[in-house]
């Protein structure tokens, strides 16, 4: 039950917030299932802390986790792409929540669209710390070239085809 299609305010270019849309891959009940998740599992409450993901996320529906699986659950941001939201290679949008976890290089983040394919999403996915990622994700900003692009694109299809690190 419920809609098929997810939008959640995300923070963009130079701050601005708008509505990233994805195929919604969660059950309705998606908060408070992790917060009763997180209130009474203490290890799973250590890996949202490091990772903010759960590898056996309850709120996943099964045609959910094959959404995941294969990434097709962020076609919807094709739209978000048409409307100069984002863009095809960046930093993956984040929520007002994330933005804490970035501290003094957030400005980093907002210097540019985010985008459907970043640098971690090709370097690891959901194997990264969220740490990690929030360095990947200063690292494409500061060394950007047309040449990263490419080679994030190019390591993207065999990451989407295979599933790699994904869940």
């Amino acid at each position: 039950p419920g809609p098929a299609l997810f939008a959640q305010r995300r923070c963009g270019l130079n701050g601005r917030v708008f509505e990233c849309y994805k195929f919604r891959t969660m059950r309705v009940d998606a908060a408070e299932r992790l917060e009763r998740l997180l209130a009474t599992d203490p290890n799973a409450a250590m890996e949202w802390a490091r990772y903010q993901k759960l590898r056996n996320d309850p709120r996943v529906t099964p045609l959910g986790r094959f959404l995941r699986k294969t990434s097709l659950d962020e076609l919807p941001q094709l739209v978000n792409i048409l409307r100069n939201e984002m863009s095809v290679i960046g930093p993956r949008p984040i929520t007002s929540d994330e933005i804490f976890r970035y501290g003094p290089d957030f400005h980093y983040y907002t210097a540019v669209r985010p985008g459907v394919l970043g640098l971690w999403q090709v370097n690891g996915r959901n194997r990264l710390t969220y740490d990690q990622r929030v360095a990947m994700d200063v690292r494409y900003v500061r060394e950007w070239s047309i040449w990263l692009d490419i080679t994030i694109f190019a390591k993207a299809a065999p990451v989407v085809l295979f599933g790699a690190g994904a869940y």
